[in-house]
């Protein structure tokens, strides 16, 4: 498994005429909380299309539990909870600075072929580094 954290301030903009952060941010959220662990795995998207690779999302789901407001320092948490293939699975959580949970979701992206446009297997390069990083987290937990 691998764990992320992100920090973002809720701007005025995102927040709707009852002062609620707008419903249809949070998956922009999550996208932050995604390239955030996906940079700090050495890799990012724009180096992923540069060698040929489109990550176009297949499926959201999204968990409203309460709401979270202008100005407020959100935390998103990022999972990466199992090694990908050909799909690549990220769940999320969403923290205020009461670290109240405010939200849940999941994304589940595929890797493909930018010249073909069809789905292929996840980079060797890149899932030798996410091992890497699966492998340092488990040695963690063991000691």
């Amino acid at each position: 498994m691998i764990i992320s954290e992100s920090k973002i301030r809720v701007r005025y903009g995102e927040t709707d005429q009852m002062g609620y952060v707008y419903y249809g941010n949070y998956p922009l959220y999550y996208e932050v909380g995604r390239t955030d662990m996906i940079r700090a795995m050495g890799w990012s998207y724009r180096k992923m299309e540069e060698n040929g690779i489109l990550m176009p999302v297949l499926s959201l789901n999204v968990k409203y539990i309460r709401p979270a407001f202008y100005d407020d320092l959100l935390t998103v948490k990022t999972y990466l909870k199992t090694l990908p293939a050909s799909r690549i699975d990220f769940e999320y959580e969403v923290f205020n600075e009461k670290n109240e949970l405010l939200n849940i979701g999941s994304t589940t992206l595929v890797f493909v072929n930018a010249r073909t446009m069809k789905p292929q297997l996840i980079p060797d390069a890149l899932l030798t580094d996410i091992k890497k990083i699966f492998d340092q987290y488990e040695q963690n937990l063991s000691e």
